[in-house]
């Protein structure tokens, strides 16, 4: 049995030991981990994720009570009520899923009494978008269970406003479009202003190193640096009152415009983000394997423009190049920790893996963990189908 097979049927144990008898349908969606394009799908650019082999499974069935969530995630306390007529943020896990719930009742779906469990194998604080997955696998659910049509784009972007407007983090929308779109053997091309989803070929693997140094967005540094791309692109627009959105300037406009010369490093690390997104996609549209070339100028430019790097994920980053075989390597999600993705012959990347987490640890001090990966499916029905009567 394969892993996402088995968090699946860990989500049905899940629910049959909290809740009695077989859910309806357990549906699953993707952790990812993104190749190219960060910080900025809040700043209207351009990215390229892919979703991985790490996946949150739901399990759902109807129940006849009121209408109330009853949910339970394995070892984390029990069976929790979430009721639908007075949804509330608490700062537990349960709030990205009464999240979704309150953006889907806002929009006018009837959600009965729902029971629900859930596994995962997306490991959180690691920036491989767990909150996403565990979003968009309940509202996929929910969809699914009702007969809904699934709607891709549309669930990610309500389960971004979730995030935003219920948990409180200012995210952008590439980690749930690409839990909701992930297709297998492709890369997203995601553009944000306004939110499209283009498969390209992608079928090399790449690894993924945790630094085992969590890290969370609602206590990093992440909503200051929303707040100095705003003022980025307040400053260009008196340049250039047309432009739409910080990532659409061009660095003729930024050399224009008078702004903190830290706000001007972080705009130009979006900037130039969005150029090297495009250099990739037209690479991969040609049949060429990924330049290791450009990820390793985004992570410098995440290191010194955007000061979101940390001494782990540059060590591992460094130690990486040195890897005959290894083509790029740079930090990936938002930063401050988490993990690092590397780029090279799968050969190369499977000897890496072991002399890194040891060479690692004796340096830095924390017991790194390491996947290799290839893009997969985005959210889909592991169990079950259609809607419960």
């Amino acid at each position: 049995m394969g892993n996402d097979a088995m968090i699946a049927e860990e989500a049905r144990d899940h629910f049959i030991k909290s809740f009695g008898g077989e859910p309806t349908l357990v549906v699953s969606a993707a952790g990812r981990v993104n190749l190219i394009g960060e910080h900025v799908d809040y700043n209207g650019g351009e990215a390229l994720p892919i979703a991985i082999q790490r996946r949150t499974a739901v399990a759902i069935r109807r129940h006849d009570g009121a209408a109330t969530t009853r949910i339970n995630s394995g070892g984390t306390g029990g069976v929790l009520t979430l009721d639908h007529a007075r949804l509330a943020r608490k700062r537990k896990w349960t709030d990205y899923p009464a999240g979704v719930l309150d953006q889907l009742i806002g929009a006018g779906i009837e959600v009965p009494g729902i029971e629900v469990a859930v596994a995962s194998d997306v490991p959180s604080g690691s920036g491989l978008s767990s909150s996403a997955a565990l979003e968009v696998a309940f509202g996929f659910a929910v969809r699914s269970l009702l007969g809904l049509p699934p709607e891709r784009v549309a669930l990610a972007l309500l389960c971004q406003q979730a995030e935003r407007q219920f948990v409180g983090v200012p995210c952008g929308a590439m980690d749930q479009l690409s839990a909701a779109c992930g297709e297998r053997g492709h890369a997203l091309y995601m553009h944000f202003d306004p939110a499209t989803v283009r498969p390209v070929p992608f079928t090399e693997s790449v690894l993924i190193v945790d630094t085992a140094v969590p890290r969370s967005l609602r206590v990093s540094a992440y909503s200051e640096r929303v707040d100095e791309c705003a003022a980025a692109l307040a400053a260009i627009r008196v340049v250039d009152p047309a432009v739409p959105s910080l990532a659409a300037a061009s660095m003729e406009q930024l050399a224009a415009a008078t702004m903190d010369p830290i706000v001007r490093r972080r705009a130009r690390h979006v900037i130039s983000e969005c150029g090297r997104v495009r250099a990739v996609v037209d690479a991969l549209a040609a049949g060429r394997r990924f330049p290791g070339e450009l990820a390793v100028a985004s992570h410098e430019s995440l290191r010194d423009d955007y000061a979101c790097s940390s001494a782990e994920l540059d060590w591992i980053v460094e130690y990486a190049l040195r890897a005959p075989g290894v083509t790029g390597a740079r930090l990936t999600g938002a930063g401050w920790g988490g993990c690092a993705v590397v780029f090279g012959e799968p050969g190369a990347l499977e000897a890496l893996q072991h002399p890194l987490i040891r060479d690692y640890e004796q340096a830095m001090g924390h017991k790194a963990r390491a996947w290799l990966v290839t893009a997969d499916d985005g959210a889909r029905v592991e169990a079950g189908g259609g809607a419960s009567g």
